[in-house]
């Protein structure tokens, strides 16, 4: 049986997940935010982790030390290191596979037209953020929930008529790179919110000093538009396995 770490066990691994590259930091993350779990096989002087954040997961360490039955019990998607592969792929071996594509952003965001009002989130937001589609959700899943988004300083809005309408947020935070996810309601997509809501947020992340990556599905055409408006560049293919659920629609 793995053991569950508190917040201070787990930020003693940071080094376990760097340096840190374009695209899913959980581990780092984790450590950040304070939301998701890691687990390892021993305390002290762990040789395996399984670190989680919303329904993302990522393996680290010695991969002889991780028992096929703690895989069993993830349920969501896996960032896979190539070690880890042949044994993912034992235990799994019809998992679906998510492909993937990673870009980042070296240089400054390109300008954006600013079609409504675009402003960090805070918890005086939550109202509105407690009311977005049901399909937009999954932005706040790696922060715990929409409140503690607001309250994490990494988001931002784009607001037409005193409507919340598009949000872009760092969905990972690592220690070089923030991760970014963005979401815009039905009826206002096709209007320049998304890119002028990234343009933004990438804006903040780079006054932190990190460098923006974006993550997203490779048959998404929509979104690959969006970062390659707003600047970002291709960096890699990647991929993630589908454990024990299904690969989104």
């Amino acid at each position: 049986m793995m053991v569950i770490l508190d917040a201070d066990q787990t930020a003693t691994l940071r080094e376990w997940f760097l340096p840190d590259r374009p695209g899913p930091a959980i581990g780092l993350h984790l450590i950040h935010s304070g939301h998701g779990q890691c687990r390892v096989d021993h305390w002290p002087e762990p040789r395996v982790a399984i670190v989680n954040t919303g329904m993302n997961y990522s393996l680290a360490g010695d991969p002889a030390y991780l028992e096929p039955a703690a895989l069993q019990e993830i349920i969501g998607f896996v960032e896979v290191p190539l070690a880890f592969q042949p044994l993912i792929e034992a235990t799994f071996p019809k998992a679906a596979i998510w492909e993937r594509i990673i870009y980042q952003l070296t240089e400054s965001p390109r300008p954006q037209p600013r079609t409504a009002a675009i402003r960090p989130l805070t918890s005086d937001d939550l109202p509105q953020l407690q009311t977005i589609s049901a399909d937009l959700a999954w932005i706040s899943t790696t922060w715990g929930n929409v409140e503690k988004m607001a309250q994490s300083g990494y988001a931002w809005g784009a607001f037409v008529n005193g409507r919340l309408a598009s949000i872009a947020n760092t969905f990972f935070v690592g220690a070089t790179y923030e991760d970014i996810g963005v979401v815009t309601e039905a009826e206002y997509r096709g209007q320049g919110l998304s890119a002028a809501c990234v343009q933004a947020l990438c804006t903040d992340i780079q006054q932190r000093g990190r460098t923006p990556s974006w993550t997203t599905s490779l048959d998404n055409i929509a979104s690959q538009r969006v970062a390659e408006k707003v600047g970002f560049t291709f960096e890699r293919y990647d991929r993630l396995y589908a454990l024990n659920t299904q690969l989104p629609s």
